[in-house]
C-alpha cells in the first residue's frame, strides 16, 4: 500500500483557521480498507472455425461448440451457469494488389460462450484447465475471468462509516497536540474507492475496480472537517 501512503500522509495534510475562535475547523482525511472476497464470476471462451463457404463454416463450428459444452458440463458447471451467444460470421477475401483478382475467399464462424457462477474457486480452476481442448484441436479463444462482489454498495456505507472514525480519531489527535479538541463534523467529502489486488500499489484518481483477482482490498477514503475549540 505505498502509493495509498503517501496518498495519506499528504491527505492527512490539516487546515486549521484561526486559533480558537469561533469559526476554527479543522480539515482531515480518513481511511478504511477491508480484505474482501469476490463471490461471483463472469467468464467467457469463443470457439471458432473457417470453411470455404458461410455454411461450411458454420457446420464445421458445430462440433466444437458441443465439445466445449461438454467439457465444461464434466467439470461441474450447470447448464443454467452456461449460455450460447449469437453465432458471428465473418468473410475475409484475399486480393491481388498487382490485378485487382479475387485469389481466395474464407468464412469465419465464432461461437461466444458465456459462463456465470458464484462459484469462484471452482470456474478458476476450470478456466486453467480447458487450455487442453486446443491440444486437442478445439480452436478457442480464452478470455480470463473476471471476479467481482455483489455486495459492494453495501460494504461502501461501511467502509465510508469507517473512514470518518478514522478522521474522527487523526482530527482528535490533532488537536489534542494544539490544546484544544473538536466538535462537531461540518463538511465531509468522500474519495474514490479502490478495489485492487491484494497488497497492490496500484491507484487511479477515478478510482479502480481489480477483476483480476479473487481476493481484492477494498479502500475508502473520506474528507471531513470538524469545528474545533
Amino acid at each position: 500500500m505505498a502509493v495509498l501512503g503517501i496518498q495519506l500522509v499528504a491527505a492527512s495534510a490539516v487546515l486549521v483557521k484561526g486559533v480558537r475562535g469561533a469559526n476554527d475547523t479543522i480539515t482531515v482525511t480518513g481511511a478504511s480498507t477491508e480484505r474482501i472476497r469476490s463471490d461471483a464470476v463472469d467468464w467467457s471462451v469463443e470457439v471458432s472455425h473457417s470453411g470455404a463457404s458461410q455454411q461450411a463454416s458454420y457446420q464445421g463450428l458445430q462440433p466444437a461448440v458441443q465439445r466445449s459444452v461438454a467439457f465444461l458440463r464434466a467439470q461441474g458447471i450447470r447448464p443454467e451457469e452456461i449460455q450460447l451467444e449469437s453465432v458471428k460470421s465473418e468473410k475475409q477475401e484475399w486480393i491481388d494488389p498487382r490485378t485487382g483478382e479475387l485469389r481466395n475467399t474464407i468464412w469465419q464462424s465464432r461461437q461466444p460462450i458465456l459462463i456465470n457462477s458464484g462459484d469462484v474457486e471452482r470456474i478458476q480452476r476450470i478456466s486453467r484447465r480447458i487450455g487442453q481442448l486446443i491440444g486437442e484441436g478445439v480452436p478457442l479463444t480464452i478470455n480470463p475471468p473476471a471476479y467481482t462482489y455483489t455486495r459492494l454498495a453495501e460494504k461502501r456505507v461501511d467502509m465510508l462509516a469507517k473512514a470518518t472514525r478514522d478522521a474522527r480519531q487523526r482530527a482528535g489527535a490533532i488537536a489534542r497536540e494544539a490544546g484544544s479538541s473538536i466538535g462537531a463534523l461540518t463538511n465531509a467529502d468522500t474519495g474514490t474507492f479502490q478495489i485492487t489486488a491484494p497488497n497492490s500499489t496500484e491507484a487511479n484518481d477515478a478510482g479502480s475496480y481489480d477483476t483480476r483477482s479473487i481476493d481484492k482490498d477494498i479502500t475508502a477514503v473520506m474528507s471531513v472537517t470538524f469545528r474545533v475549540h
